[in-house]
Order: structure tokens, then C-alpha cells, then sequence
């Protein structure tokens, strides 16, 4: 048994009950959902990600952050940022030589996301070229999938929401996470808010699959990291400049 299964059967141990009409138990079985953009189905000829140099990202810089609250709308009644942040900077150091870190984490979208595993209704699914996400339609707000997901990276909205952005509509009540700004995407942009706003070009935004590109050429070279590697969760986000 891998040490996902093994995870997931934890979490699902813990959390095995009945809501909704719907039993959350161990070997629950969730359909990936899929979506479409420009009447073309989503496959998994590509699988989108993200490759991160920490080398590259300079402590104090939140410039990443601002451009993923301003292109998603993520502030409150009264206009201000909100708590809730889809990407958040985290600073690390290293034990023994004391070396710094700074890294942007977000969702991590997971091949095998543990946030869907445990999601009741099916809210929480994994789009065939990789990008996990919440429908908010569905979500009930039981919070699960954040309680399941190793990276912190799911917040719950409690603020009553004005003034949403068509692109990326949010909800009262529900989770939300990076969504890798799926509707640039879906329109055919090459880039994220994050990769775009990087003024030293530490996030590259690209096709995990495409062995001819910036992001799988530049992995190929010299390599990459997964965070919490030994979940084996095969993370669609990878870490450069990290060492034990």
C-alpha cells in the first residue's frame, strides 16, 4: 500500500460519517469532473503546473500575492484584502547551514488530490489535464477537503461577498484555492497572474507533458522537488533550490 492510500484511509478513518444522506468512508469513489473551453473537451494531452525557483524569489516580495487577490477579487465588503490568500509566502531555513527560503505555496494539484478523496458531494474534482478545483455550486462548506489537504491551501470564505469578478466567482459559504487561473487558460493565455507578476521570474507557468518546453526542459535540467514528496500525491507544482 503507498503511503497516499495509507494517508487517505487515516484521514478518512477519522472523519468516516454520515452528511447529508451522503457516507464519507473509507473507498469512496469520486467521478473526476471534466469542463469545456471554446466547445473543445478538457483532456490530459496537457497537464498544467507550475515550477518554482527559490533561488530566484526574494524575501519581502509579495508581488505574486497582491496579483492573484487583484485578478481574482479576493477582498471583502469594505474593499480591502481579505484573510483568505491563494498563494501565501512561506520562509524556510535550513536547519544546519542556516540558509533562507522564501517560496510562494499554493494548491499544489495533486494527481491524486486528497481534497477530492474526502469531499462529499463531488465540489472538490480534478479536471483531466490536472487542475484541481471547487464548484461552489455544490460545496457545502464541510470544510473536509481543508482539513485533508497537506498544504494548507484551501480557505473558507465567511465575509458576505460584493462585487465579484465574472471570471472567478466566489461564495459565501464555500472553499475556495488556487485555481491555477484557470480562465486564462481556458481563453488560451500562456501565463498566470503569479508567473506574469514575478519580477524575477522565480514561478514558470507551463505543460508538465510537453517534453520540448520552458518548464519540462528546465526540470529536465536540473530536476525538481515535490513538497511532501512522500505523500506521493504527484504534485503539479515543483520546487527548485530546496535541499535536506
Amino acid at each position: 500500500m503507498s503511503s497516499f492510500d495509507q494517508y487517505r484511509r487515516r484521514f478518512l478513518g477519522i472523519i468516516g460519517v454520515t452528511f447529508a444522506g451522503v457516507t464519507v468512508a473509507p473507498g469512496i469513489i469520486l467521478q473526476t469532473v471534466q469542463a469545456r473551453a471554446n466547445d473543445e473537451p478538457v483532456t490530459d494531452k496537457q497537464r498544467w503546473g507550475l515550477l518554482i525557483d527559490t533561488n530566484l524569489c526574494e524575501p519581502g516580495c509579495t508581488k505574486c500575492v497582491k496579483a492573484c487577490n487583484q485578478e481574482h477579487g479576493l477582498r471583502d465588503i469594505h474593499g480591502s484584502e481579505t484573510d483568505a490568500q491563494w498563494i501565501r509566502k512561506v520562509s524556510l531555513k535550513h536547519k544546519e547551514t542556516g540558509k533562507l527560503l522564501n517560496m510562494p505555496v499554493m494548491c499544489q494539484h495533486c494527481a491524486e488530490p486528497p481534497c477530492v478523496n474526502v469531499c462529499p458531494t463531488g465540489a472538490s474534482f480534478k479536471r483531466a489535464d490536472g487542475i484541481v478545483l471547487v464548484d461552489r455550486h455544490i460545496c457545502i462548506g464541510c470544510r473536509y477537503c481543508m482539513m485533508a489537504c497537506p498544504y494548507k491551501a484551501r480557505n473558507f470564505v465567511h465575509e458576505k461577498l460584493t462585487d465579484q469578478l465574472p471570471a472567478a466567482p466566489r461564495g459565501k459559504g464555500t472553499v475556495e484555492s488556487c485555481t491555477l487561473c484557470v480562465h486564462r487558460i481556458d481563453r488560451g493565455d500562456n501565463t498566470t497572474a503569479c508567473s506574469q507578476a514575478c519580477p524575477n521570474g522565480a514561478i514558470m507557468f507551463g505543460d508538465l507533458n510537453d517534453s520540448s518546453g520552458d518548464i519540462s526542459q528546465k526540470l529536465a535540467e536540473y530536476s525538481g522537488r515535490e513538497l511532501r514528496a512522500n505523500l506521493h500525491l504527484n504534485t503539479g507544482v515543483r520546487y527548485q533550490g530546496i535541499v535536506d
